[in-house]
């Protein structure tokens, strides 16, 4: 079936074109005729003004099945994920039994392909038992199913154990994707530049357990040659780490959350004054000061910070109403991830709309390969940034996997309407702009408001 999308501002490598389209599975058609006036037939979609942009890809997400469907499954979290305007995700092993055999991932395969609403792409664990710790995985049985090797929840906790892993990650031609917390630097008071440090229920995730990790795993991957990609950066120490791999030539790239890049924890009480240390703001790592959103900010800005991934971690409510000391750690994003960047930053005067689109969407698909028309030798937009290399090719903006954005009507954030289990959410209540109208993935909408 084709459909027409009009009056929309379309996604290109030069920025935004105002035109009519027409997608299918076939591909998708520019028209340069008058709006209304088509060579096609097809459903017709006025867009008022929206904006059409690639599908959103998300590198850094947990659906729980197996092992714990109440808090999610692959099902729901695909619904909340075409709800958010995106067609690629990548799902994290921390499950029930963890993928680190190919028995163990079987039944997540099994799952995707019967109840996928998008594509999800499986990460493989580092450790056969998803500790940081003992024997690795089955990682050459597992690399041809998986999109990278991670133990997301925990860190490797010895550098000769992640040696080894970087080592085979490298013959196997995988990313190596850290959670970077050293266990030996956990305990104490959090040494974050934040105002409740010492009452909060994260006291103890001090930020030199985050950056002294990705200080001893950028040596590593450089030592090895394997790709690594760092998860949720959160410290001003650890974005400074990073900047200077990237210059002495480190195969490095990273990520950071929306949560960490619009609040601190010296926001909450203004957030929620009747309760600021509710579960709603506890996650893993967790967000720090002013000075650290700031150096992730300009971290995107400069490049260092390479994409935005949410770190979807949905809970049940009971888990999540017992405060910020008793509560799980995680936060659900998929369906707020984009308004919210949209609303703070392009909006805030802080990024271009150009570049969000491209840490959000194509920047994690060149990085870990995922599905995307890629142009031979293409160059990226000069308002892509600041950097002296840029990659071969650049993703096609006019793939057939688009979010059509409305970027004109305010609205609250309501964690009722969420599309996924999770209710629990920093943003609850926000205005935002930027709600997804329609998601298409290979020339089918998946989803429609």
């Amino acid at each position: 079936m084709t459909t027409i999308l009009k009056n929309g501002h379309v996604y290109t490598q030069e920025g935004f074109l105002r035109a009519d389209i027409s997608v299918s599975e076939k591909g998708i058609t520019v028209f340069d005729g008058p709006s209304g006036t088509y060579p096609v037939t097809g459903e017709i979609v006025d867009c008022k003004d929206a904006l059409i942009i690639p599908g959103l890809t998300d590198v850094h997400v947990h659906f729980r099945e197996p092992g714990f469907s109440y808090k999610e499954t692959i099902a729901t979290g695909t619904a909340a994920a075409v709800r958010g305007g995106y067609t690629n995700v990548c799902t994290m092993p921390n499950l029930k039994p963890a993928p680190s055999t190919l028995d163990g991932l079987k039944i997540q395969l099994d799952a995707i392909r019967r109840d996928a609403k998008c594509r999800v792409f499986p990460y493989g664990a580092i450790t056969l038992e998803q500790s940081g710790r003992g024997a690795l995985s089955d990682m050459e049985a597992l690399a041809p199913y998986v999109c990278a090797f991670t133990d997301d929840g925990v860190g490797v906790q010895a550098g000769g154990l992640m040696r080894e892993a970087m080592e085979k990650a490298k013959s196997l031609g995988k990313l190596i994707v850290a959670h970077c917390e050293d266990n030996s630097l956990l305990g104490g008071t959090a040494i974050h530049d934040g105002l409740y440090a010492k009452s909060i229920g994260h006291r103890g995730i001090t930020s030199e357990s985050e950056w002294r990790q990705i200080e001893r795993d950028v040596k590593l991957a450089d030592e090895t040659g394997c790709a690594y990609h760092v998860c949720h950066v959160s410290t001003k120490e650890s974005v400074a780490v990073i900047r200077d791999a990237k210059k002495s030539g480190v195969d490095v790239t990273c990520e950071t959350g929306p949560h960490y890049l619009t609040m601190c924890d010296s926001d909450f009480y203004a957030i929620d004054p009747d309760a600021p240390e509710s579960g709603r703001f506890k996650m893993n790592p967790p967000i720090r000061g002013a000075a650290d959103r700031d150096a992730l900010i300009e971290g995107i800005i400069d490049g260092t910070v390479d994409m935005i991934a949410t770190d979807h971690a949905p809970h049940s409510i009971e888990e999540k109403t017992k405060g910020l000391l008793g509560s799980a750690n995680g936060i659900v994003g998929l369906e707020t991830a984009f308004p919210v960047l949209y609303t703070e930053l392009v909006r805030g005067g802080i990024i271009t709309i150009e570049k969000l689109v491209y840490i959000m969407a194509i920047a994690p698909r060149l990085r870990f390969g995922l599905p995307g028309d890629i142009l031979t030798a293409g160059r990226m937009p000069d308002h892509m940034g600041e950097r002296d290399a840029e990659p071969e090719g650049a993703l096609n903006p006019l793939s057939c996997d688009l979010a059509v954005i409305d970027i004109s009507s305010p609205y609250a954030i309501d964690p009722s309407e969420f599309a996924g289990k999770g209710r629990s959410t920093p943003f609850d209540g926000w205005e935002v702009y930027g709600r997804t109208m329609m998601t298409i993935m290979d020339g089918k909408t998946v989803y429609r408001a």
